[in-house]
């Protein structure tokens, strides 16, 4: 085809604009190459925009240079323990690919002024296993969102981030600040560097946000340009090669060369009913953005590309509140005083353990019905949850959020057996009291500990439900976004079902199976091997031709 078929004509053309889409632009303009990034919702960033920000890196520079011993070996050597045989989207070949590129992908993007941080608190979810540690997490540091200019009003960040410096071990610890000595002080430190931010002049952004900005002040610093509402219609093949895309943009599609490559980094499906209930089984209860309908999974599959993990999700408890917005659960059922159950009234999970294990346990068990997270009220008012921040009334109203003052009472307004949720009380206020939960073994390992009570003993995580009133909500499958998508090898070359790759057709992110397989082996184990892969991605782009 001719350049005069052609709208636009560019060396690599990105789908997508959070972690995964806006490193692949970096590195292909780092190398010299036209970038064009497309985007299909009127705000960039994605789900990392939203998201909390952490990428697991391990053996990364920062943990390195702070003499905190980790190698790519050590961390295969976890991996393969954690992950186990997850078929060809977690191969050994793209395991090692993500932890031997780790230290170079953080100094790349070090180098373009992305401010790194540790979170030297934050353990891998298995930190028992063979090769499992802590320390392996970071994140950018908080962003000052002048440095965008204009173009931070079309950020999602802005519309749905955190304006403030929030950082990652910030979040554990203010969720208990008026609880402990340790939240008091991180819950004063984070007020002084807010209020010292903005005495400045600044205007920061943290967490996800904080990600997001940095790397797309990047992409402007380069010059890259970026068209939202702009969503990849269709992929143009040649002779089985993929040419470029086709944009819809101002209402009509335009033709997009991309003389190297086309990266497809717009996210999964977990917005998509259809295919949600098609693949999960579940409507969905989803935290990532409206724009992960699947389409560029639908136009990789057209180009001829395999599947690979589309029944799983990034899973995790959530709450789904009065307007059907849903919040992610993390330290809220981890932190002592509180029980998930079924509606049987048993507990099914090791409330504090991995998100990922926790949703899979809502979503495997075989009890039909609501779940419900039950605390006393020493829960309401030592722990923060932000989901009921301020909105109490309206979730009681709807029947989301139900209070007593008493279990037996609590018990029969939520429709379960009294004296079933009292035996189950009764049993984990015993492993409360002995420091043992001999049933899910709740509170046993580092991680479990890292969204636990220090002042509560002989286990952090086991505070018993004794004192009233009491208060059940009602718990949902929830996710950070889908994890099946398009195969990809090591090159994050997208492979067709005979294990050859698409030529001129790469992936990264949730447009991708996961390398993790189907579990989570750290904090930050989407948003990792999304840039890591991106970064990948534009590299094999950039010698392609």
């Amino acid at each position: 085809m001719t350049d005069d078929h052609w709208d636009t004509t560019v060396d690599v053309l990105v789908a997508g604009s959070g972690a995964a889409g806006l490193t692949a632009a970096i590195t292909a303009a780092d190398r010299g190459l036209d970038v064009l990034v497309v985007e299909s919702t009127p705000l960039w960033g994605g789900t990392t925009s939203v998201s909390g920000g952490g990428l697991w890196m391990p053996a990364n520079p920062l943990m390195l240079r702070a003499g905190v011993p980790d190698s790519a070996e050590e961390a295969l050597r976890y991996m393969d323990d954690v992950i186990g045989d997850a078929g060809p989207a977690s191969s050994p070949e793209r395991r090692a690919a993500f932890a031997r590129t780790v230290p170079e992908v953080v100094s790349f993007l070090s180098r373009h002024g992305v401010r790194w941080r540790r979170s030297p608190d934050y353990p891998d979810y298995y930190p028992d296993r063979p090769g499992g540690t802590v320390g392996r997490s970071i994140e950018s540091a908080p962003f000052d969102t002048k440095l965008l200019g204009d173009w931070y009003a079309t950020s999602r960040a802005k519309e749905s981030g955190i304006p403030l410096p929030l950082m990652t071990d910030d979040v554990w610890l203010l969720a208990r600040a008026w609880s402990t000595p340790g939240g008091f002080v991180r819950g004063a430190r984070f007020v002084f560097r807010s209020l010292g931010a903005f005495a400045s002049g600044k205007r920061p952004v943290g967490i996800g946000g904080a990600l997001s900005c940095s790397l797309m002040h990047v992409v402007r610093t380069q010059k890259t340009p970026v068209w939202l509402s702009a969503p990849v219609v269709d992929l143009i093949v040649e002779d089985g090669e993929t040419v470029g895309a086709v944009v819809e943009k101002d209402g009509r599609g335009q033709r997009v060369r991309a003389r190297h490559g086309v990266v497809l980094a717009a996210g999964g499906f977990a917005a998509n009913a259809e295919w949600r209930q098609k693949h999960h089984g579940v409507p969905g209860y989803s935290s990532a953005p409206e724009g992960d309908l699947g389409t560029a999974i639908e136009a990789g599959v057209r180009a001829g590309g395999a599947l690979a993990l589309m029944d799983d999700a990034w899973w995790g408890a959530s709450l789904v509140g009065p307007g059907g917005k849903a919040s992610f659960l993390v330290s809220e059922r981890s932190f002592p005083f509180s029980i998930m159950v079924n509606a049987s009234g048993e507990r099914f999970t090791n409330e504090s353990a991995s998100y990922i294990d926790v949703g899979h346990d809502m979503l495997g068990h075989d009890v039909p019905g609501p779940m419900w997270l039950i605390s006393d009220v020493r829960h309401a008012r030592r722990y923060l949850n932000t989901a009921l921040l301020g909105h109490r009334k309206e979730w009681v109203r709807a029947g989301l959020l139900i209070e007593a003052p008493s279990l037996r009472e609590l018990a029969a307004r939520i429709g379960i057996d009294p004296a079933r949720l009292a035996t189950t009380v009764e049993r984990f206020n015993g492993f409360a009291r002995t420091g043992v939960d001999t049933d899910f073994e709740r509170g046993r390992t580092v991680y479990d500990n890292y969204y636990g009570d220090p002042r509560v003993r002989p286990n952090p995580n086991l505070g018993p439900l004794e004192k009233g009133p009491f208060r059940a909500v009602r718990v949902y499958p929830g996710d950070l976004g889908t994890k099946g998508g398009l195969l990809t090898d090591e090159h994050a070359r997208v492979l067709r079902e005979d294990g050859t790759a698409v030529p001129g057709l790469y992936a990264a992110g949730n447009t991708t199976a996961s390398v993790m397989g189907r579990t989570y082996p750290g904090p930050g184990s989407t948003i990792a091997p999304a840039v890591v892969f991106g970064y990948l991605a534009a590299r094999h782009a950039a010698a392609s031709r």
